[in-house]
């Protein structure tokens, strides 16, 4: 079970590279660090699961930031 989680979270986020849209990309991001995560805390690893608290923060940030700029975009 430990390896399939890791496996998973690899699995997503090598499809976040054929994301064409920066929005979506950054979705499926914080997805896979969610999976991350899990695998962190299911090895007891705390590099593993602040490494990816940090990616999947980033990721959320960045697709609400992205999103206010397009709506922003849009009104003009």
């Amino acid at each position: 079970m430990l390896d399939g989680v890791g496996w998973i979270a690899t699995v997503v986020f090598t499809i976040s590279y054929f994301s064409k849209d920066p929005a979506k990309l950054r979705w499926i991001q914080s997805v896979a660090a969610l999976f991350w995560i899990t695998y962190g805390v299911l090895i007891h690893s705390r590099p593993v699961i602040v490494a990816n608290v940090i990616v999947a923060g980033a990721a959320v940030y960045s697709s609400f930031r992205l999103l206010k700029e397009r709506r922003t975009a849009a009104r003009q």
